[in-house]
């Protein structure tokens, strides 16, 4: 045997640098190929897969209102302080004895018995960036606008890394468009990261628009469409014969430069592309995102916006087995001039939650909780809502909350969750913590044990073991027993 001598630094896969150089050298008398290279990474996952365990959820649905919800004005109101600190709504009573919640909320609070509101989420890396959120790490960034190879992996990203899903579809999907698509920006968190792209999410796309444009800032409209697939449908004249012929005829054409990189970067592209060869071909991942067929009530009922009818497809995707499904309430002004602000309430904030954007999330929450708990994968499936951040306690002179990160609301519901409990207490104006502080990695660890993944398990980037909640513990006084 030939043996190569090197450091023994990890890669991103897992494989040490070493385990790497040893294969090149036995690529050298011929004995390894993009198979055996395959075969080593899937090892690495099997190994770090080993730290997986039972758990009460089978799948997990995120709901993402980017911007900053306010939590004030939603979970944690304070009904006795001041005017320009508690707003114009009132709180009311829920299933859950003792819990209240804002008033343009009255569907999702027939839920609250399902669910634990997290009250004092806190970081400190940085108002609207979504990385803590997403991952669990709170190092502050240079670039807001653009996502790094070298960051930390999002959750849904673990799953596909430790491959949860199944062949012919993936076990992480991100609707309705990347995060920061209708801001022609990429904004950070969603991503794979330093394990690689291949486990990035399945990212749909969307043409949004409204009823009667154009939209204007801070006067919303509700914003239509629905997701679809990439590339989701093949051209007339493309059969699939057709298609696996030349998909044949690249890889003839690829084994001439497998030879010049065993390393592997080439093997993450095939895998990308296998994924996206599958999907296009899957007659059953395509039916999912076909809502022709489904019970127009149904989709009323989770309201005909672009959030609500993907919060739909994620439903029918966890029924097929998906894993890890991101709904994000997101903006689209750069490309579309429309839906400026989504959750970014830095005007009129009462009056664009009290007429649109609580009203359609209390409706898509509502008939996503109904929808999962009538078909039996309530108890299998975790909803969490969550935001980048939070917003001021004090109302500004434009009546909106500008951006806040010292205390919000995470809200978790159904697979693994106490429900009908509470968590933290912030201060008399939801401004600070008063006891039991949370981080993101908490809210991330938590999200993993539902999972039954280890939330100290390690992930190795390019120079360090790191901890895929970056040293968060689950919050055990809200999980189930």
């Amino acid at each position: 045997m030939l043996t190569l001598l090197g450091s023994p630094r990890r890669c991103c896969d897992g494989l040490t640098r070493r385990e790497t150089l040893r294969a090149g050298g036995l690529a050298l008398l011929g004995g390894l190929n993009l198979p055996n290279l395959l075969a080593a990474e899937a090892q690495a996952r099997t190994n770090a897969a080993a730290r997986i365990r039972p758990g009460k959820a089978k799948s997990v649905i995120v709901l993402y209102l980017l911007g900053g919800a306010p939590t004030q004005d939603m979970w944690d109101l304070k009904p006795h302080a001041p005017a320009d600190i508690r707003g114009e709504f009132q709180p009311i009573a829920t299933s859950a004895p003792g819990i209240e919640i804002s008033e343009p909320l009255p569907l999702s609070a027939r839920w609250m018995h399902h669910a634990a509101i997290v009250r004092t989420v806190n970081h400190k890396a940085g108002c609207h960036n979504p990385l803590p959120s997403y991952t669990g790490y709170e190092g502050t960034l240079d670039n807001l606008v653009a996502s790094k190879d070298s960051y930390p992996p999002s959750m849904g990203s673990v799953c596909e890394h430790l491959g949860l899903g199944t062949r012919g579809q993936p076990a992480y999907v991100y609707m309705p468009c990347y995060l920061g698509w209708g801001q022609s920006i990429r904004r950070p968190g969603p991503y794979a990261g330093f394990l690689g792209k291949e486990c990035d999410p399945l990212f749909t796309e969307c043409e949004p628009y409204v009823d009667n444009p154009p939209d204007t800032p801070y006067h919303a409209q509700p914003l239509r469409g629905h997701p679809r697939l990439p590339n989701g449908t093949l051209p007339d004249e493309i059969t699939i014969d057709r298609l696996n012929t030349r998909r044949r005829l690249l890889d003839q054409i690829d084994d001439s430069v497998r030879h010049l990189d065993a390393a592997g970067g080439v093997a993450h592209f095939d895998r990308h592309r296998q994924r996206a060869f599958d999907i296009v071909t899957s007659p059953e991942v395509k039916a999912v995102f076909d809502l022709q067929s489904e019970d127009p009530k149904l989709r009323d009922r989770y309201g005909r916006t672009l959030f609500g009818q993907c919060a739909l497809i994620a439903r029918r995707l966890v029924e097929t087995g998906v894993r890890f499904v991101n709904v994000t309430w997101d903006c689209y002004w750069e490309r579309l001039k429309l839906q400026f602000e989504c959750w970014d309430l830095h005007e009129r904030n009462c009056a664009i939650l009290r007429d649109y954007n609580l009203p359609y999330f209390d409706l898509t929450f509502s008939a996503l909780m109904e929808d999962l708990h009538d078909r039996g994968l309530l108890d299998e499936t975790l909803v969490v809502v969550m935001s980048d951040m939070g917003r001021t306690p004090k109302i500004n002179a434009r009546a909106g909350r500008d951006h806040w990160t010292y205390c919000y609301s995470v809200l978790l519901a159904g697979a693994g969750i106490r429900g009908g409990t509470v968590y933290g207490q912030s201060d008399s104006q939801a401004a600070f913590v008063k006891d039991r502080p949370v981080s993101t990695g908490d809210i991330c660890a938590t999200i993993y044990e539902c999972l039954g993944i280890d939330p100290a398990m390690v992930v190795h980037d390019r120079n360090r073991p790191m901890e895929i909640a970056h040293g968060g513990r689950p919050i055990r006084d809200i999980l189930a027993g």
